[in-house]
């Protein structure tokens, strides 16, 4: 459901102001955490209709408990945690800290959801939050409630860390490959300033002038493999795969990287090749093969974002 007009900002303007505040002086600088503020502030308007400073205390504090969750899901540790999760209740380690930090982040979240349920108005819905609220309140007298306050909560907390944090990741992945690939990074700053030029901002409707643009974002999504084993599923019924039986109630874990780096679809899958989406005309061409989001009814909420 689209938002009004008059209650949509446009984020990208005020991020590249940001950005060429610190870029200004010429000096190196860590972009890191310039790189996480801007998805995390991007995904909040979407969400709450909130933009962040960077020096907000509460924004740093979730960008803290983002980053180090991020980091301690990515240890060995955790890992293991994850395919045994019967046992996080009776182990020591690093899980517990990141159990703690979830709370926090869900409570922060709780409060805004709570904020906009009082003053929720269901003719005209802010933003993301109210509009799973205003389908609560369609389904109030149902017997059977598909959204409930808790629910919303949790979706919109999952939104908040795992879009700011894979964004970001990404993102900073992209400007280590074109450091290391500087003639991708000429042919792409060169149709930068053919399409849009040194004085404006970019617009969305550039996309489509830009296949080449359109080709490195996908082929850097491709090459970097974020997730390359998707979240565990569940078989809901007895199935027949290739002549094997999986039986209902098996665990299935889906490895996205099989089709990512299939060397018919993508040949020489090891080497970043923005050509890999482009035809012979130079045109942009998508690829059914490429599913980093993953595919199907529980394909990533945040592919349209991305």
């Amino acid at each position: 459901r689209p938002f009004p007009a008059s209650h949509h900002r446009e984020p990208l303007p005020v991020g590249i102001e940001e950005y060429s505040q610190v870029l200004h002086p010429g000096q190196p600088f860590d972009p890191t955490f310039l790189i996480g503020c801007a998805p995390c502030n991007v995904i909040a308007d979407i969400l709450f209709r909130k933009h962040f400073d960077y020096d907000d205390e509460k924004f740093l504090r979730l960008m803290y408990l983002f980053n180090e969750n991020f980091h301690l899901l990515s240890t060995p540790w955790l890992q293991l945690y994850n395919n045994f999760p019967s046992v996080l209740h009776y182990l020591p380690g690093s899980h517990r800290k990141v159990i703690k930090n979830v709370a926090e982040i869900k409570e922060y979240v709780s409060e805004r959801v709570k904020e906009h349920h009082q003053s929720l108005d269901p003719n005209c819905p802010r933003d993301l939050t109210d509009c799973l609220l205003v389908e609560m309140e369609k389904e109030k007298h149902s017997a059977e409630r598909l959204y409930t306050m808790d629910g919303i909560t949790v979706t919109v907390a999952d939104l908040f860390f795992a879009g700011t944090e894979t964004t970001s990741t990404t993102l900073r992945y992209g400007l280590l490959i074109l450091m290391k690939y500087p003639e991708i990074e000429e042919k792409l700053h060169e149709e930068i300033d053919r399409v849009i030029g040194p004085s404006r901002i970019p617009a969305i409707k550039d996309r489509q002038e830009m296949p080449y643009m359109d080709a490195v974002v996908h082929e850097v999504q491709r090459f970097i493999t974020l997730v390359p084993s998707n979240l565990p599923h569940e078989a809901t019924r007895d199935t027949i795969f290739r002549g094997y039986l999986i039986p209902k109630g098996t665990v299935v874990v889906p490895t996205l990287d099989s089709v990512l780096y299939d060397n018919q679809e993508f040949p020489d899958p090891e080497k970043f090749k923005p050509e890999h989406f482009l035809n012979e005309n130079g045109k942009f061409k998508y690829s059914d093969y490429f599913k980093p989001f993953s595919t199907g009814k529980r394909v990533c909420a945040g592919e349209g974002l991305a």
